[in-house]
C-alpha cells in the first residue's frame, strides 16, 4: 500500500451524526410553511434527516414549487437553526481522537455548504474541510479525493457513499436509521453514537497498523534488527519472527561504552528466547570527531558509525535489509538527526512506516506477552550529557555508576523508580526522576551522585522529560 493512504483522514456526515438539527430544522421548515400557506408535517419529515432538501419537500409541493421553497429554507435557516442546534454525544471527543493520531477530519454533508460551517463555527467543531451539497454515493468522490480511510454517519446513504469510496463505514444510531438497516447496507461497524467512536478508533488503528506492519515485513525477505533491547526494537524483532520465522531475523545488538552494562545481558536473554541469530558486534563512535564534540547533532554521527557496522555485517550473513525501531512518534517529534543519518544509510523503518505509535507499540507487546511492553525509556548514555560537553568513556561510565546506584539507593528506601536520569551538566549533575519522586530525593540520595565523581548535583523540579537536554540547544534547526 502507498503509505501515502495510511495518513489518517476520516470524514464525517454532520446531521444527526455530529449536530442535532432535528429542532432547528422542525423550526426552519414551520416558518417555511407559515410563509407558503403550506401544513407542512415538521415533526415527520425531520425524522430521518440526510437526504437532499429537495427529497424532503417533494411528497408536499408541486415540483415547479420545489426549488424556491429550497432557496427560501436556506434563507430562514441561519436565523431558526443554528443557535438552537446542539452537538450530539462524544462529538468533540471524537474529533479529538483523530487530532491525537495527528488526522485530518473532513465534513463531508448533504446540507447547503454556507450554513453547515455556520454550525461548525458556532459549536467550534473543529475540522480541515468542509464540503456541502453532496449525497449518497457522490460523497465518494470527496472521499476518494481527499484520501480518506473512514467516513461516519448516520443513515443508509452514508454508507453507500463509503463502500462506493473503498473507505471503512462506521454507522452511529443517532439518525433515524436501525442497526438492521445499516447491517443491511453494509457497514462495517455499528456505535449507539460518537462516544463510542475514541475506543473503536484506538482498536481499528492498532489492528489495521498492526496488520500492515506484517503485511511490509513479509515483502523484505531477511531481516536484521538494529536491536537496543528497548520497547520499540523488541516489538519489531518479535514482530519479524511472527512474520518471517526466527530462521529470516537476527537481532544485533552493537556494544559500545554508550550502551548501559546493565541493559546487555536482558537484551539478549530476550533476544535468545525468540530464535534468532544473535550477533553482538562492536561500534567505535568514540572515534568519530562529531560524535565527541556532542554538538547538536550528534545522534547523527552515532547513527552512522551504527549502520556502518550493522550493513556489511547483514551483507556477510545473508540479510537483505537492516531495520530500526523508529516509530511514528520519533518521526514527529520535531529534533531527530539519527533518523535521516540512518536512512541515508540504507535503514528502514517498519513500524514508522506502518504508523504504529509508541502507546500503540507497548499495547500490542503487552497483548503479545511480551516482557518489554512497560519498559520505561533507556537512550543511550551519551543523551545525558550536555551539548557541547566532550563526550569520554569517563563521561560515560560517571553518568552509567550515577544512575545505578541512586536508582539502588532510592528502591531500598522502598521506592518504585520507573525513569531516572542522571544529566551530566559537564562536573555538575542533574537529576530527573518521577515526578511523584522528586520532593523524596534529599540531600542523602544525592550523595551517591556526587561519589561517582560530580563536583555537584541537584535536583529537576520539573521531573523526567523525555529529550530534555534538546531543550537546551539555542538553535536546533541548524542541525536538521
Amino acid at each position: 500500500m502507498e503509505t501515502a493512504r495510511r495518513d489518517l483522514v476520516v470524514g464525517f456526515d454532520l446531521d444527526m451524526t455530529l449536530i442535532d438539527t432535528v429542532k432547528g430544522f422542525v423550526a426552519t421548515l414551520d416558518a417555511l410553511g407559515a410563509e407558503l400557506g403550506v401544513a407542512l408535517p415538521s415533526v415527520e419529515m425531520s425524522a430521518k434527516l440526510g437526504p437532499p432538501l429537495d427529497l424532503i419537500l417533494a411528497p408536499y409541493l408541486d415540483a415547479e414549487a420545489i426549488p424556491a421553497a429550497a432557496d427560501r429554507f436556506r434563507a430562514l435557516y441561519p436565523n431558526h437553526a443554528v443557535v438552537p442546534t446542539p452537538h450530539l454525544a462524544g462529538a468533540p471527543e471524537a474529533l479529538a481522537a483523530i487530532r491525537a493520531e495527528h488526522g485530518r477530519i473532513l465534513v463531508v454533508t448533504g446540507k447547503y455548504a454556507p450554513n453547515a460551517q455556520l454550525h461548525l463555527d458556532h459549536l467550534g467543531l473543529d475540522h480541515d474541510h468542509l464540503e456541502g451539497w453532496v449525497w449518497g454515493v457522490g460523497k465518494a468522490d470527496v472521499l476518494r479525493e481527499h484520501g480518506a480511510a473512514l467516513y461516519v454517519g448516520d443513515h443508509v446513504h452514508d454508507v453507500e457513499g463509503a463502500k462506493a469510496a473503498g473507505v471503512v463505514s462506521v454507522s452511529v444510531l443517532t439518525g433515524g436509521c436501525t442497526r438492521e438497516e445499516l447491517l443491511a447496507a453494509g457497514t462495517d461497524a455499528v456505535l449507539t453514537d460518537l462516544t463510542e467512536f475514541p475506543g473503536w478508533l484506538a482498536e481499528h488503528l492498532l489492528t489495521t497498523r498492526l496488520g500492515w506492519l506484517e503485511a511490509d515485513l513479509r515483502d523484505l525477505g531477511r531481516v536484521m534488527v538494529a536491536y537496543s533491547g528497548g520497547a520499540d526494537s523488541a516489538f519489531l524483532l518479535a514482530a519479524a519472527v511472527r512474520a518471517l520465522g526466527p530462521g529470516n531475523v537476527a537481532a544485533a545488538t552493537a556494544y559500545s561504552p554508550s550502551l548501559p552494562l546493565a541493559e546487555r545481558e536482558p537484551a539478549l536473554d530476550f533476544a535468545r528466547s525468540l530464535g534468532v541469530q544473535v550477533l553482538t558486534p562492536t561500534t567505535d563512535e568514540l572515534s568519530r570527531a562529531g560524535y565527541v564534540a556532542n554538538d547538536g547533532d550528534r545522534c547523527a554521527f552515532c547513527k552512522s558509525e551504527l549502520l556502518d557496522v550493522l550493513a556489511p555485517l547483514a551483507r556477510e550473513h545473508g540479510y537483505d535489509v537492516v531495520a530500526t525501531g523508529t516509530n511514528a512518534d520519533d518521526a514527529r517529534a520535531g529534533f531527530r538527526p539519527g533518523i535521516q543519518a540512518a536512512s541515508d544509510r540504507g535503514a528502514i523503518t517498519p513500524l514508522r512506516e506502518a504508523r504504529l505509535t509508541k502507546a500503540q507499540i507497548r499495547e500490542a507487546s503487552r497483548r503479545w506477552g511480551l516482557p518489554t511492553w512497560d519498559k520505561p525509556a533507556a537512550a543511550c548514555l551519551s543523551s545525558r550529557i550536555a551539548y557541547g560537553v566532550e563526550i569520554t568513556p569517563a563521561r560515560l561510565a560517571r553518568v552509567e555508576r550515577a544512575e545505578a546506584d541512586l536508582r539502588a539507593a532510592l528502591t531500598a528506601r522502598g521506592l518504585v523508580v520507573r525513569d531516572l536520569r542522571v544529566r551530566d551538566l559537564d562536573d555538575h549533575a542533574r537529576v530527573e526522576v518521577d515526578a511523584a519522586l522528586v520532593p523524596l530525593v534529599d540531600e542523602t540520595a544525592l550523595a551517591v551522585v556526587l561519589a561517582a565523581g560530580f563536583a555537584s548535583a541537584e535536583v529537576d523540579p520539573l521531573g523526567f522529560r523525555s529529550g530534555s537536554m534538546n531543550q537546551l540547544l539555542p538553535d536546533p534547526e541548524r542541525f536538521r
